[in-house]
């Protein structure tokens, strides 16, 4: 039985061809009519009757500077702060997404449960009644057991407050996964 690429005779000189043509065709076909650069009143005022909010990035404890665009109570556009003395006009890769917190149409808007490999909207009430039970039988039998795990998207405040709640708990397995 051959393999697939049993038979390609790719010498160095014939792969540094290819990787000049494909690094002289990308521009090419990654150009597109349907994306520009915007203008600048677009700029100026991208949303009719949008009001622009200075605030802090809350992706980690850092602090730095965003400007947000909200119209009609949702955020719907965000830019750098220039003049933020913390992040001086720069964003990382979080920071940069920070749209995506409220916007994400993968966002998670409400609770689920899954129920016979099935999952089904339940009530804010029913999540919390549930889980508080599950986690009041865990801390009664063997608080140990339990885990608790930070997220890359809280600030520092939000990680102290786990912190605290998983010590009175009474367990001491925290971790965190800001791993850029």
């Amino acid at each position: 039985m051959s393999s697939v690429g049993e038979n390609i005779k790719l010498t160095r000189r014939s792969f540094l061809k290819m990787a000049a043509l494909s690094s002289l065709a990308t521009p090419l076909l990654a150009r597109s009519e349907t994306l520009r650069e915007a203008s600048a009143d677009e700029l100026k005022e991208a949303y009719e009757g949008s009001k622009k909010v200075k605030t802090v990035c809350t992706a980690c404890s850092v602090g730095c500077g965003i400007i947000t665009e909200v119209q009609n109570g949702v955020w719907v556009r965000q830019e750098i702060a220039q003049d933020h003395p913390v992040s001086s006009g720069g964003h990382c890769c979080k920071g940069s997404d920070m749209i995506d917190m409220v916007r994400s149409h993968v966002r998670l808007k409400y609770p689920m449960k899954k129920e016979n490999g099935e999952w089904k909207r339940i009530s804010y009430e029913q999540a919390l009644s549930e889980i508080g039970e599950k986690l009041a039988a865990y801390r009664k039998e063997n608080p140990e057991s339990v885990m608790f795990l930070g997220s890359a998207k809280l600030n520092n405040e939000q990680a102290y407050y786990i912190r605290k709640f998983a010590a009175f708990f009474g367990t001491n397995n925290v971790d965190h996964q800001a791993r850029i």
